[in-house]
């Protein structure tokens, strides 16, 4: 194990959530698992980079479905066991309050040994307040105080604990969407101490800050009253207060303080532009740790006919020279423990030879879940005359939203009105390891958000690296992935501007058409053509969406 001195760090990682593995629940999803799979490729790659997140020591919420089939939220356990308590501390003003902030830490290892640590931010410190102990608790719990509260632990206390710990050569803030803002206000306060006027002190942040927005939706993006900004943050400096009006959106907060801006995908650039008219938005598309989401089956697969995949991730390109039965096998192993896992947890036995879709990702308004089940009679009749359908979701909801939530209700309902008819099953509880059975153990990966409103997406390139097609409507990484009978099937053209209902009835339509005379056919009947998708699906897509890339591209146009 190779632990860089604090004086060779330059770049550190500010992000909400983090997921460095599956027992640590400081995630809730895709965000974390990004900024995770981030982090672990700079250990691969040697890149002189740390973490900053919350410890969340409540995690997200442990996913329950009851017998009407709806979802419960209850505390979910969290393991400490890898985590070393740090003995440093620092604070926070919040409100007339010195908030104590201590930190943990976690060694994520590269491939060769080299280390980039992660520290979890703490609050729950015998000196503090009841309210401020439970900040560090339940990710995105709370109302709209304690979310604010939460920021300003992560932000300004994350720029703050660096300081404790003594990393004093840092030259870039990457802060992994606008929870983090505040560490522009803090960065910007501390050089005002230095007797630098509000223009130069705004410059010298810049330089120093690089931002990823991650979501198109405008929900996504933290707003808070100015009232109790000025209530919480008590010396938030008048300088940058006059640039905003009743409110703080801390997405435009932290554009303010950063000199290079991108999205996670070529459309998302576009569309972000739009959002942020006169900024200039960069495109860095988002890429998954090909070592983390690669199956078992398929690592001993690459390891026999790819040996330096594990290196570069380029390389994966020579899945083209893996003969094609050798790719099935290996996915069929992957497959039977996806089932046997259903199995056992849901008492439930699915055919290994039945064509399999997998369906797993929050469930909210926009990602339109229960697109494949729009016309039950229609997809019945496919699976019967056509070839045999079984189908697997999972997929939690945010608390807070109940349209989500009534999303997974109606799923359970058809479940079990099509009980006897057709196979589908729902998982509860998702998390990383069973992303991993999932990418890796179903046929074909499906998406169904509604364009234009999937910033990026990443669970389609997890089960790329595992040989499995796309299937997804023209939206985020699919727009630039997509490769006609090659690497999956596009649900609907590339376009905008129809209302939701119309471009909803007709991405049903289309859907049903491509598995009733492209997919099923394939699968079925043009085996060799299937085993070629596959293949493409690895050598083209593996190959390019991953994060090795991605942190690359990071490193030349963001870092240097």
């Amino acid at each position: 194990m190779v632990k860089p001195d604090k004086k060779e760090v330059k770049i550190a990682y500010f992000s909400m959530e983090i997921a460095v593995e599956n027992d640590i629940k400081s995630y809730s999803g895709g965000l974390g698992i990004l900024a995770g799979d981030t982090l672990k490729t700079a250990a691969d790659l040697r890149i002189p980079m740390l973490g900053i997140t919350l410890l969340n020591n409540e995690g997200y919420f442990k996913q329950v479905i009851n017998q009407n089939g709806e979802q419960e939220e209850l505390p979910d356990e969290y393991n400490f066991s890898k985590l070393n308590k740090l003995d440093i501390e620092t604070s926070v003003r919040i409100d007339d309050d010195e908030v104590k902030v201590c930190a943990w830490e976690y060694l994520i290892e590269g491939q060769d040994g080299y280390v980039v640590p992660v520290y979890f931010l703490d609050t729950d410190l015998e000196e503090n307040k009841d309210e401020y102990r439970k900040l560090t608790g339940r990710l995105y719990g709370g109302d709209n105080r304690y979310r604010l509260m939460q920021e300003i632990i992560l932000g300004r206390g994350g720029v703050r604990i660096l300081s404790a710990l003594k990393y004093e050569n840092i030259r870039k803030y990457h802060l992994n969407e606008g929870h983090a803002a505040l560490a522009g206000v803090e960065l910007f306060l501390k050089e005002m101490e230095t007797g630098k006027d509000a223009q130069k002190a705004t410059e010298e942040v810049r330089r120093k800050c690089v931002f990823t927005t991650h979501t198109p939706v405008k929900a996504g993006h933290d707003v808070f009253p100015m009232d109790l900004v000025n209530e919480l943050q008590i010396d938030f400096p008048d300088e940058v207060l006059s640039r905003f009006g009743d409110e703080l959106n801390m997405s435009h907060l932290i554009l303010h303080f950063s000199y290079h801006v991108n999205g996670v995908a070529l459309s998302h650039q576009k569309v972000s532009e739009e959002m942020f008219p006169g900024h200039n938005i960069a495109a860095i598309t988002n890429g998954v740790h090909s070592k983390t989401w690669t199956s078992p089956e398929f690592q001993e697969l690459f390891d026999q006919n790819i040996p330096n995949w594990r290196n570069c991730s380029l390389s994966l390109r020579n899945a083209f020279n893996i003969p094609s039965e050798e790719i099935w096998k290996a996915h069929q192993k992957a497959k039977r423990r996806l089932l046997h896992y259903i199995e056992e947890k849901k008492g439930k036995r699915l055919s290994e030879e039945v064509f399999t879709i997998g369906f797993a990702r929050r469930f909210t308004g926009y990602k339109r879940s229960t697109l494949l089940l729009h016309d039950m009679e229609r997809l019945l009749r496919i699976h019967n005359e056509v070839g045999k359908i079984q189908i697997i979701y999972a997929g939690k909801a945010h608390p807070a939203d109940s349209n989500g939530k009534e999303m997974i209700k109606q799923v359970n309902e058809i479940i079990k009105e099509n009980e006897g008819k057709m196979d589908i099953v729902f998982l509860e509880d998702y998390d990383m390891e069973l992303a991993k059975l999932l990418t890796s153990g179903v046929d074909i990966w499906l998406n169904t958000p509604l364009p234009p409103n999937e910033a990026s997406g990443t669970s389609g390139m997890k089960a790329a690296h595992n040989g499995v097609p796309h299937f997804s409507t023209l939206d985020g990484w699919w727009l630039e992935g997509y490769i006609y009978k090659k690497t999956g099937w596009a649900i609907g053209e590339k376009r905008d501007g129809l209302e939701v209902k119309e471009l909803t009835e007709n991405d049903a339509n289309d859907l049903y058409y491509q598995l009733e005379h492209k997919i099923l056919p394939r699968y079925y009947e043009f085996r060799h053509r299937w085993l070629e998708t596959m293949c493409y699906t690895i050598a083209v897509n593996a190959s390019f969406f991953n994060s090795e890339r991605m942190l690359r591209q990071y490193a030349q146009e963001a870092y240097l």
